[in-house]
């Protein structure tokens, strides 16, 4: 493939891209957005293409999982669960983790990360405090436990349907439930041993929270420290405390500023917020009341328990529905299933949908604010991505580079290629979000394994892997962000205790797909 004036603009417009994503000037889902809209106006993609990817199947069970996470997350469910499970009276670092990893890997196999993490996160924190161990040795953990539990299911990340809607789209199989669990158990468990012996070395003791002293005059308008993570949809991201006028807003006053480790609590009205800031404000008991549900946070924790505990029978009846909604899609996948119902695709996405709406009806999310609960700029950024992937393969950038890969690896055979593949998709991953690196690669590893003449599964699975596995960075993944602000981690801490567990995850990776998905077509 000759490099022509179609591949130099798609190649320098990714690359635009890839640095407006780093800049954070505009939400992902914008930025991907009007890169599509300028291969339209160049021609590279047609109306179609581009609008493609916001019927993907993929794309759309996404938005359905994030409204069933939302009904598990409401029924009170997972804060019993996770009480249960931590370790009451005195106990180890070691200990606990042995208890909480596996237990919590297991549940963010089959729920999204985030409200995983926003629900544990609390309650993790304060018990570490009561039980008198460093709530730092437990919140990169937790982050990471909850990546590592996404990789074993279909619908354990958002970047499993995305890969799983391009191979559909591409004219291939997708993937079953539990297909990808060949890879994502052996990694999981390799990623607790190892997350349980760093522990110990690589994570920081807990870095003292500035106490805020409340004067008499607050303590007789009840007011107490409490923690809030802004999130993307926050309206003061980059501008000053000067600017926002926070009491106005939100009626609570902003003490300090938690980024990256550091405390602000000198010259604060100075300092511009941003995305993932863990802010400590002084509010009364109404501000967790009114802003507990607002997607303006991601994350509010005052200090004690706020969720009312849901009545046991509607905790048991969104558990039960969540079940079956995964045997459904599990058993709709079998070959005799297919038989007995030609006319219907019993998959994910047909359970997804019928237990979305099963929960409206049932009000186990408040069905009125429905639209609240769906990350719109993940969905906008999914769906992009399918046609950006479209524009590297119609502009012939996706064949120049599997070419270029292809001659660097010199005739080493496919395990070389799967290796420089998961880099390629692990480095973009870091530096912008896992399902634009997820749809930038996969032309690749079709292309790569195309002009090898091999079976591309592998390639696919790779990206997979790579694309969740964003340990290295707080910046690449939600739930690392949030923890950072909660754990009062800095940014060297995650590569610290990241960059191991992301070489560590490649060896596996490489090794292992093989074995399950072999290359021979």
């Amino acid at each position: 493939v000759i490099m022509n004036l179609e591949i130099a603009l798609v190649l320098i417009t990714l690359v635009a891209m890839l640095a407006a994503l780093i800049a954070d000037k505009q939400r992902p889902g914008m930025v991907l957005f009007s890169v599509v809209v300028f291969f339209l106006c160049c021609g590279i993609i047609t109306p179609r293409e581009l609008l493609e990817g916001f019927s993907n199947k993929g794309m759309i069970t996404v938005a359905l999982l994030f409204l069933v996470s939302e009904g598990v997350r409401q029924s009170g469910a997972l804060s019993q669960l996770i009480k249960k499970i931590l370790p009451q009276g005195k106990t180890s670092v070691w200990k606990a983790q042995l208890r909480m990893l596996p237990a919590i890997g297991f549940i963010s196999a089959f729920l999204n990360n985030t409200p995983v993490v926003v629900i544990f996160a609390p309650i993790i924190k304060r018990w570490a405090r009561s039980v008198g161990l460093s709530a730092t040795k437990f919140l990169i953990p937790l982050s990471y436990i909850t990546i590592l539990g996404g990789l074993c299911t279909l619908i354990g990340t958002s970047t499993n349907l995305v890969v799983h809607g391009m191979m559909i789209e591409a004219g291939y199989e997708g993937l079953s439930m539990f297909e990808l669990a060949w890879v994502g158990i052996p990694i999981t468990i390799i990623g607790i041993t190892y997350i349980m012996i760093a522990s110990k070395r690589l994570l920081p003791d807990d870095r003292r929270d500035t106490e805020i002293v409340e004067d008499e005059e607050e303590k007789a308008e009840n007011l107490h420290p409490v923690e809030v993570v802004l999130g993307p949809r926050f309206p003061g991201i980059n501008k000053t405390l000067r600017d926002f006028d926070f009491k106005r807003h939100y009626g609570a006053e902003v003490k300090e500023i938690k980024r990256s480790g550091k405390t602000i609590n000198k010259r604060i009205d100075k300092t511009r917020l941003c995305e993932g800031d863990t802010v400590v404000v002084l509010a009364d008991d109404s501000f967790v009341d009114t802003w507990g549900e607002s997607s303006v946070f991601l994350m509010i924790a005052n200090g004690k328990d706020t969720n009312p505990q849901p009545k046991r029978r509607k905790r048991a009846f969104v558990l039960t529905l969540t079940i079956l909604m995964i045997i459904g899609a599990t058993v709709g996948e079998l070959p005799i299933t297919k038989e007995m119902f030609p006319g219907i695709n019993l998959d994910m996405f047909f359970f997804a949908a019928v237990t979305t709406v099963i929960m409206a009806w049932t009000n186990t999310f408040p069905a009125r604010k429905y639209t609240k609960f769906i990350s719109w700029d993940i969905l906008i950024t999914i769906a992009c991505a399918f046609a950006i992937s479209k524009a590297m393969t119609n502009s012939g950038l996706a064949d120049l580079i599997a070419d270029f890969i292809i001659g660097l690896s010199h005739n080493h055979g496919p395990y070389v290629l799967l290796a420089i593949l998961y880099l390629i998709t692990n480095v973009i991953t870091e530096l912008i979000t896992n399902n634009a690196a997820a749809a930038l690669a996969f032309p690749l590893a079709l292309s790569i394994a195309t002009q090898l003449g091999v079976d591309p599964t592998p390639f696919f699975i790779v990206i997979c892997v790579a694309a969740s596995s964003s340990f290295t960075s707080p910046i690449g993944y939600q739930t690392n962000l949030i923890v950072q602000g909660i754990g009062n981690y800095k940014f060297m801490d995650f590569v610290r205790v990241g960059l191991p567990l992301n070489l560590l995850c490649m060896v596996v990776s490489v090794l292992l797909i093989p074995q399950f998905w072999p290359f021979d077509l």
